[in-house]
């Protein structure tokens, strides 16, 4: 069984920054790609940011210059440093891991997600 834990969000003013953070425990092998999703009020879960094992990075094209993915493999933990947050960045966040239980198995796990308000 793997859990995974967020944290990080909260209510901040338009131009400033937040840090998510996504920590997983539990039965892992290896750990491969991580990602940060969100899903506002109305409309669909997005991609957001997502690194590979080998820390690749790959960005939604409203974030790019903003957001800042990063990884802990020694933590099995996924950061997203947020800053310049604008309005349009509130949202439930989501992590995303995808991860080995054994050398045969992959598995794909969910955070519980973490509310980021961006309001004056």
């Amino acid at each position: 069984q793997v859990q995974l834990a967020e944290s990080g969000g909260g209510l901040v003013q338009p131009g400033g920054s937040l840090r998510l953070s996504c920590a997983a425990s539990g039965n892992i092998f290896r750990i491969n790609a991580m990602g940060w999703y969100r899903q506002a009020p109305g409309k669909e879960r997005e991609l957001v940011a997502a690194i590979t094992s080998s820390e690749s990075t790959n960005y939604a094209d409203s974030v790019k210059g903003r957001f800042t993915i990063s990884r802990d493999n020694a933590k099995n933990t996924v950061y997203l440093q947020m800053d310049s947050l604008e309005p349009e960045d509130t949202a439930v966040y989501y992590c995303k891991v995808e991860l080995q239980t054994t050398w045969f198995v992959s598995m794909q796990y969910w955070g519980q997600g973490t509310q980021v308000t961006v309001s004056s």
